[in-house]
């Protein structure tokens, strides 16, 4: 059971308009990035191959491959940096951790996508 007090600080810097996310997806996640003085937002594309945490402290991993090597970024996505999370792809995966896509390459990482029910 939680402490009221820290869910009354907690729901201050909770983000209310996040999309479901599941392991499996792909996302975009556009980042706040400071150069100097300026701000820019930079878009991060691949799939999310882990979640862990609950609350503010939910975090994702987020994968994928650039120029033939893999690039893995954990966002913690109630921080003000992150500016949004757009799901592209519903992913029908039947893990929670997605540590495999690491050793394959190419056609093998491909993920099935999820067909909604109408």
């Amino acid at each position: 059971m939680n402490n009221p007090i820290i869910d009354e600080l907690e729901k201050q810097f909770k983000k209310e308009e996040l999309p479901q996310m599941n392991p499996g997806d792909t996302v975009k996640v556009f980042v706040r990035i400071v150069e100097g003085n300026k701000e820019r937002i930079q878009a991060f594309e691949g799939t999310i191959i882990k979640e862990h945490g609950a609350g503010l402290n939910r975090t994702i991993t987020v994968r994928k491959v650039f120029q033939g090597v893999g690039v893995e970024r954990v966002f913690l996505i109630h921080s003000p940096r992150i500016d949004k999370i757009q799901v592209l792809r519903k992913g029908d995966v039947r893990r929670a951790k997605l540590y495999y896509l690491r050793e394959r390459s190419g056609k093998a990482t491909r993920i099935k996508e999820k067909i909604e029910k109408r």
